[in-house]
Protein backbone atom coordinates (compact mmCIF):
# COMPACT_ATOMS: atom_id res chain seq x y z
CA UNK A 1 0.00 0.00 0.00
CA UNK A 2 1.11 3.26 -1.21
CA UNK A 3 0.12 6.79 -0.64
CA UNK A 4 -1.31 8.32 -3.79
CA UNK A 5 1.15 11.10 -4.29
CA UNK A 6 4.19 8.07 -4.63
CA UNK A 7 2.10 7.74 -7.75
CA UNK A 8 1.69 11.21 -9.24
CA UNK A 9 5.12 11.62 -11.03
CA UNK A 10 4.11 7.88 -12.42
CA UNK A 11 0.79 9.12 -13.83
CA UNK A 12 2.24 12.00 -15.34
CA UNK A 13 4.62 10.37 -17.74
CA UNK A 14 1.96 8.09 -18.70
CA UNK A 15 -0.29 10.87 -19.09
CA UNK A 16 2.15 12.63 -21.57
CA UNK A 17 2.45 9.72 -23.13
CA UNK A 18 -1.15 9.01 -24.25
CA UNK A 19 -1.40 12.43 -25.47
CA UNK A 20 1.53 12.24 -27.76
CA UNK A 21 0.91 8.62 -29.07
CA UNK A 22 -2.99 10.61 -29.94
CA UNK A 23 -1.50 12.75 -31.92
CA UNK A 24 1.38 10.33 -34.07
CA UNK A 25 -1.63 8.03 -34.49
CA UNK A 26 -4.17 10.82 -36.02
CA UNK A 27 -1.19 12.34 -38.04
CA UNK A 28 -0.15 8.67 -39.89
CA UNK A 29 -3.75 8.23 -40.65
CA UNK A 30 -4.10 11.64 -41.64
CA UNK A 31 -1.81 11.17 -44.53
CA UNK A 32 -2.50 8.02 -45.68
CA UNK A 33 -6.72 9.51 -46.13
CA UNK A 34 -6.03 12.81 -47.90
CA UNK A 35 -9.05 14.13 -47.47
CA UNK A 36 -10.30 14.62 -43.91
CA UNK A 37 -8.81 15.69 -40.93
CA UNK A 38 -9.33 14.64 -37.09
CA UNK A 39 -11.45 16.99 -34.96
CA UNK A 40 -10.84 17.70 -31.73
CA UNK A 41 -13.49 17.60 -29.01
CA UNK A 42 -12.34 18.48 -25.39
CA UNK A 43 -14.50 17.89 -22.61
CA UNK A 44 -14.74 17.73 -18.66
CA UNK A 45 -16.32 14.87 -16.80
CA UNK A 46 -19.13 16.36 -14.11
CA UNK A 47 -21.81 14.84 -11.78
CA UNK A 48 -19.70 14.08 -8.55
CA UNK A 49 -15.99 12.91 -11.03
CA UNK A 50 -13.28 15.05 -12.12
CA UNK A 51 -10.96 15.02 -15.55
CA UNK A 52 -11.93 14.67 -19.24
CA UNK A 53 -10.90 13.88 -21.92
CA UNK A 54 -10.25 15.09 -26.28
CA UNK A 55 -11.84 13.21 -28.48
CA UNK A 56 -10.76 12.93 -31.65
CA UNK A 57 -12.83 11.76 -34.84
CA UNK A 58 -12.77 11.58 -38.37
CA UNK A 59 -15.62 10.97 -41.14
CA UNK A 60 -16.26 10.82 -44.76
CA UNK A 61 -12.61 10.26 -45.69
CA UNK A 62 -11.25 8.91 -48.65
CA UNK A 63 -10.20 5.92 -46.77
CA UNK A 64 -11.61 6.51 -43.78
CA UNK A 65 -15.45 6.33 -43.22
CA UNK A 66 -15.56 7.02 -39.20
CA UNK A 67 -13.21 6.70 -36.80
CA UNK A 68 -11.80 8.16 -33.38
CA UNK A 69 -8.76 8.12 -31.66
CA UNK A 70 -9.74 9.41 -27.84
CA UNK A 71 -7.73 10.09 -24.44
CA UNK A 72 -9.21 10.68 -21.15
CA UNK A 73 -7.94 10.86 -17.36
CA UNK A 74 -10.79 10.84 -15.18
CA UNK A 75 -11.27 10.51 -11.35
CA UNK A 76 -13.73 10.15 -9.00
CA UNK A 77 -15.49 8.75 -5.68
CA UNK A 78 -16.07 4.63 -5.78
CA UNK A 79 -19.73 4.12 -6.05
CA UNK A 80 -21.74 0.76 -4.95
CA UNK A 81 -22.30 -0.01 -8.27
CA UNK A 82 -18.52 0.23 -9.01
CA UNK A 83 -17.18 -1.68 -5.87
CA UNK A 84 -19.48 -5.01 -7.51
CA UNK A 85 -18.16 -4.06 -10.59
CA UNK A 86 -14.58 -4.07 -9.52
CA UNK A 87 -14.80 -6.22 -6.81
CA UNK A 88 -13.05 -4.00 -3.96
CA UNK A 89 -15.26 -3.35 -0.96
CA UNK A 90 -12.44 -0.98 0.55
CA UNK A 91 -11.99 0.97 -2.33
CA UNK A 92 -13.56 5.07 -2.25
CA UNK A 93 -11.43 6.85 -5.18
CA UNK A 94 -10.41 5.67 -8.39
CA UNK A 95 -8.56 7.18 -11.48
CA UNK A 96 -8.11 6.07 -15.12
CA UNK A 97 -6.31 7.21 -18.01
CA UNK A 98 -6.07 5.73 -21.36
CA UNK A 99 -6.55 5.80 -25.40
CA UNK A 100 -8.81 4.09 -27.55
CA UNK A 101 -9.11 3.86 -30.98
CA UNK A 102 -11.40 2.37 -33.38
CA UNK A 103 -11.66 2.90 -36.83
CA UNK A 104 -13.77 1.80 -39.89
CA UNK A 105 -12.31 2.12 -43.43
CA UNK A 106 -14.43 2.79 -46.03
CA UNK A 107 -13.38 0.20 -48.86
CA UNK A 108 -14.43 -3.29 -47.33
CA UNK A 109 -10.89 -4.87 -48.52
CA UNK A 110 -9.53 -2.93 -45.32
CA UNK A 111 -9.92 -3.72 -41.67
CA UNK A 112 -11.47 -2.57 -39.26
CA UNK A 113 -8.98 -1.81 -36.29
CA UNK A 114 -10.00 -1.12 -32.58
CA UNK A 115 -7.14 -1.02 -29.60
CA UNK A 116 -6.64 0.74 -26.30
CA UNK A 117 -3.82 1.14 -23.49
CA UNK A 118 -5.29 1.94 -19.87
CA UNK A 119 -3.77 2.69 -16.78
CA UNK A 120 -5.97 2.57 -13.45
CA UNK A 121 -5.51 3.02 -9.69
CA UNK A 122 -8.00 2.43 -6.89
CA UNK A 123 -7.37 3.70 -3.28
CA UNK A 124 -8.90 3.68 -0.19
CA UNK A 125 -10.47 6.62 2.41
CA UNK A 126 -6.71 7.95 3.52
CA UNK A 127 -5.36 8.07 -0.38
CA UNK A 128 -3.73 4.73 -0.18
CA UNK A 129 -3.21 3.03 -3.08
CA UNK A 130 -4.96 -0.38 -3.23
CA UNK A 131 -4.90 -1.53 -6.59
CA UNK A 132 -3.09 -0.33 -9.78
CA UNK A 133 -3.07 -2.03 -13.13
CA UNK A 134 -2.21 -1.42 -17.00
CA UNK A 135 -4.42 -2.88 -19.95
CA UNK A 136 -4.96 -3.00 -23.20
CA UNK A 137 -4.46 -4.53 -26.43
CA UNK A 138 -5.09 -4.15 -30.44
CA UNK A 139 -6.77 -6.53 -32.85
CA UNK A 140 -7.87 -6.35 -36.15
CA UNK A 141 -11.21 -7.16 -37.91
CA UNK A 142 -10.87 -7.75 -41.59
CA UNK A 143 -14.13 -8.56 -44.19
CA UNK A 144 -12.31 -10.50 -46.42
CA UNK A 145 -9.06 -12.77 -45.26
CA UNK A 146 -5.25 -12.00 -46.25
CA UNK A 147 -3.15 -14.40 -44.87
CA UNK A 148 0.02 -12.02 -45.20
CA UNK A 149 -1.80 -9.32 -43.88
CA UNK A 150 -2.91 -11.32 -40.84
CA UNK A 151 0.88 -12.31 -40.30
CA UNK A 152 1.91 -8.76 -40.65
CA UNK A 153 -0.02 -7.65 -37.38
CA UNK A 154 0.82 -10.32 -35.46
CA UNK A 155 3.88 -10.31 -36.27
CA UNK A 156 4.33 -7.24 -35.21
CA UNK A 157 2.81 -6.44 -31.89
CA UNK A 158 4.80 -9.91 -31.46
CA UNK A 159 7.80 -8.09 -32.18
CA UNK A 160 6.66 -5.47 -29.64
CA UNK A 161 6.51 -7.42 -27.14
CA UNK A 162 8.92 -10.31 -26.98
CA UNK A 163 11.86 -8.24 -25.70
CA UNK A 164 9.60 -8.07 -22.20
CA UNK A 165 10.49 -11.78 -21.66
CA UNK A 166 8.43 -15.15 -21.46
CA UNK A 167 5.96 -16.52 -24.07
CA UNK A 168 3.21 -13.69 -23.37
CA UNK A 169 2.62 -13.28 -27.26
CA UNK A 170 1.18 -16.78 -27.13
CA UNK A 171 -0.79 -15.77 -24.17
CA UNK A 172 -2.20 -12.52 -24.86
CA UNK A 173 -3.34 -13.54 -28.00
CA UNK A 174 -5.21 -16.36 -26.78
CA UNK A 175 -6.70 -14.02 -24.39
CA UNK A 176 -8.08 -11.85 -27.31
CA UNK A 177 -9.21 -14.67 -29.18
CA UNK A 178 -11.06 -15.78 -26.32
CA UNK A 179 -12.44 -11.92 -25.00
CA UNK A 180 -13.24 -11.10 -28.87
CA UNK A 181 -16.04 -13.05 -29.34
CA UNK A 182 -20.14 -13.69 -29.54
CA UNK A 183 -20.74 -16.35 -27.03
CA UNK A 184 -24.02 -15.55 -28.60
CA UNK A 185 -22.79 -17.05 -31.80
CA UNK A 186 -21.35 -20.01 -31.46
CA UNK A 187 -18.69 -18.23 -29.83
CA UNK A 188 -17.62 -16.89 -33.32
CA UNK A 189 -14.53 -13.95 -32.79
CA UNK A 190 -15.21 -10.24 -34.36
CA UNK A 191 -12.10 -10.78 -36.30
CA UNK A 192 -8.23 -12.34 -36.42
CA UNK A 193 -7.32 -11.06 -33.17
CA UNK A 194 -4.59 -9.65 -31.71
CA UNK A 195 -3.16 -9.03 -28.32
CA UNK A 196 -4.97 -8.57 -25.55
CA UNK A 197 -4.21 -8.27 -21.71
CA UNK A 198 -5.80 -7.30 -18.04
CA UNK A 199 -5.08 -6.37 -14.78
CA UNK A 200 -1.06 -6.88 -15.50
CA UNK A 201 -0.23 -4.85 -11.70
CA UNK A 202 3.46 -4.38 -11.08
CA UNK A 203 5.03 -5.58 -7.35
CA UNK A 204 6.85 -2.29 -7.04
CA UNK A 205 8.25 0.70 -8.46
CA UNK A 206 10.59 -1.29 -10.48
CA UNK A 207 8.03 -3.01 -11.65
CA UNK A 208 5.75 0.12 -12.40
CA UNK A 209 8.44 1.28 -14.38
CA UNK A 210 8.65 -2.20 -16.74
CA UNK A 211 4.93 -2.08 -17.43
CA UNK A 212 4.96 1.50 -18.48
CA UNK A 213 8.06 1.04 -21.13
CA UNK A 214 5.55 -2.35 -22.17
CA UNK A 215 2.77 -0.52 -22.88
CA UNK A 216 4.84 2.09 -24.78
CA UNK A 217 5.97 -0.43 -26.44
CA UNK A 218 2.40 -1.78 -27.58
CA UNK A 219 1.08 1.35 -28.37
CA UNK A 220 4.53 2.51 -30.46
CA UNK A 221 4.07 -0.79 -32.96
CA UNK A 222 0.11 -0.26 -33.51
CA UNK A 223 1.30 2.40 -36.83
CA UNK A 224 3.76 -0.32 -38.24
CA UNK A 225 1.02 -2.98 -37.64
CA UNK A 226 -1.41 -0.92 -39.25
CA UNK A 227 -0.54 1.56 -42.08
CA UNK A 228 0.97 -1.18 -44.52
CA UNK A 229 -2.30 -3.09 -44.57
CA UNK A 230 -4.58 0.25 -45.49
CA UNK A 231 -2.01 1.02 -47.97
CA UNK A 232 -1.95 -2.29 -49.62
CA UNK A 233 -5.65 -2.71 -49.67
CA UNK A 234 -7.14 0.78 -50.34
CA UNK A 235 -6.92 0.76 -53.57
CA UNK A 236 -9.17 -2.36 -54.59
CA UNK A 237 -11.91 -2.41 -56.24
CA UNK A 238 -15.06 -3.49 -54.44
CA UNK A 239 -18.86 -3.47 -55.45
CA UNK A 240 -22.51 -3.75 -53.85
CA UNK A 241 -22.01 -7.11 -52.91
CA UNK A 242 -18.42 -6.59 -50.76
CA UNK A 243 -20.32 -3.66 -49.57
CA UNK A 244 -23.30 -5.92 -48.05
CA UNK A 245 -21.13 -8.47 -46.54
CA UNK A 246 -18.93 -5.37 -44.95
CA UNK A 247 -22.29 -4.37 -43.20
CA UNK A 248 -23.25 -7.68 -42.34
CA UNK A 249 -19.91 -8.63 -40.27
CA UNK A 250 -20.15 -5.05 -38.74
CA UNK A 251 -23.21 -5.80 -37.39
CA UNK A 252 -21.19 -8.35 -35.46
CA UNK A 253 -19.04 -5.90 -34.04
CA UNK A 254 -21.65 -4.15 -33.33
CA UNK A 255 -23.46 -6.89 -31.36
CA UNK A 256 -20.17 -7.69 -29.25
CA UNK A 257 -19.60 -3.80 -28.41
CA UNK A 258 -23.07 -3.61 -27.06
CA UNK A 259 -23.35 -6.91 -25.41
CA UNK A 260 -20.25 -8.22 -24.38
CA UNK A 261 -17.57 -5.40 -24.08
CA UNK A 262 -16.42 -4.73 -20.38
CA UNK A 263 -15.02 -1.62 -21.35
CA UNK A 264 -18.39 -0.31 -22.81
CA UNK A 265 -20.69 -1.57 -20.23
CA UNK A 266 -18.39 -0.50 -17.46
CA UNK A 267 -18.46 3.02 -18.80
CA UNK A 268 -22.06 2.89 -19.81
CA UNK A 269 -22.85 1.69 -16.07
CA UNK A 270 -20.29 4.43 -14.46
CA UNK A 271 -21.94 7.49 -16.01
CA UNK A 272 -19.64 7.97 -18.57
CA UNK A 273 -19.07 9.95 -21.56
CA UNK A 274 -21.71 8.15 -23.82
CA UNK A 275 -20.93 9.96 -27.06
CA UNK A 276 -17.05 8.62 -26.55
CA UNK A 277 -18.28 5.09 -25.21
CA UNK A 278 -19.83 4.65 -28.54
CA UNK A 279 -17.43 6.35 -30.76
CA UNK A 280 -17.02 2.33 -31.63
CA UNK A 281 -19.56 1.56 -33.71
CA UNK A 282 -19.93 1.74 -36.91
CA UNK A 283 -21.84 4.29 -39.53
CA UNK A 284 -23.41 1.41 -41.54
CA UNK A 285 -24.51 -2.22 -40.46
CA UNK A 286 -26.56 -5.19 -41.78
CA UNK A 287 -28.69 -7.58 -39.97
CA UNK A 288 -29.67 -10.38 -42.53
CA UNK A 289 -31.97 -13.58 -40.93
CA UNK A 290 -30.14 -16.44 -40.84
CA UNK A 291 -27.40 -15.19 -43.35
CA UNK A 292 -24.45 -18.02 -44.29
CA UNK A 293 -22.36 -17.39 -47.16
CA UNK A 294 -21.36 -19.54 -49.90
CA UNK A 295 -19.32 -22.23 -48.93
CA UNK A 296 -15.40 -21.79 -50.21
CA UNK A 297 -16.18 -18.15 -50.90
CA UNK A 298 -13.92 -15.33 -50.18
CA UNK A 299 -16.80 -14.32 -47.49
CA UNK A 300 -16.77 -18.08 -46.36
CA UNK A 301 -13.00 -18.49 -45.78
CA UNK A 302 -13.08 -15.28 -43.73
CA UNK A 303 -15.83 -16.79 -41.51
CA UNK A 304 -14.05 -19.89 -41.15
CA UNK A 305 -11.17 -18.55 -39.26
CA UNK A 306 -13.55 -17.00 -37.12
CA UNK A 307 -15.13 -20.04 -35.86
CA UNK A 308 -11.98 -21.33 -35.41
CA UNK A 309 -8.68 -19.08 -34.16
CA UNK A 310 -5.92 -19.38 -36.38
CA UNK A 311 -1.76 -19.37 -35.35
CA UNK A 312 -1.28 -16.72 -37.56
CA UNK A 313 2.89 -16.96 -37.11
CA UNK A 314 3.30 -20.56 -37.54
CA UNK A 315 2.95 -20.48 -41.58
CA UNK A 316 6.33 -19.71 -44.01
CA UNK A 317 6.26 -16.00 -45.24
CA UNK A 318 7.63 -15.75 -48.65
CA UNK A 319 10.71 -13.19 -49.70
CA UNK A 320 8.83 -11.07 -51.66
CA UNK A 321 5.84 -10.67 -48.68
CA UNK A 322 8.62 -9.58 -46.59
CA UNK A 323 10.50 -7.20 -48.55
CA UNK A 324 6.63 -5.36 -49.67
CA UNK A 325 6.11 -5.08 -45.46
CA UNK A 326 9.41 -4.31 -44.68
CA UNK A 327 9.38 -1.10 -47.47
CA UNK A 328 6.36 -0.25 -46.43
CA UNK A 329 6.38 -0.80 -42.54
CA UNK A 330 9.71 1.72 -42.97
CA UNK A 331 7.38 4.49 -44.98
CA UNK A 332 4.78 5.27 -41.63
Amino acid sequence: MMNKTVTKEFREKWISYIHSLQENICTSLERIDEKEKFGKDEWERLEGSGGGGLTRTISGGKVFEKGGVNTSVVFGAVTEKMKGLLNKENAAKWFAAGLSLVIHPLNPYVPTVHANWRYFELYDEADNVIDRWFGGGADLTPYYLFEEDARHFHQTLKNAIDPFGGNIYTEYKKNCDEYFSNSHRNNETRGIGGVFYEHLRPSDETGAADLLRFQQANGDAFVNAYIPIVERRKGMDFGPAEIEWQEIRRGRYVEFNLVHDRGTLFGLKTNGRTESILMSLPPRARWLYDHHPVPGSEEDKLLQVCLYPKDWLNTIISEEDKDEWARKSNSC
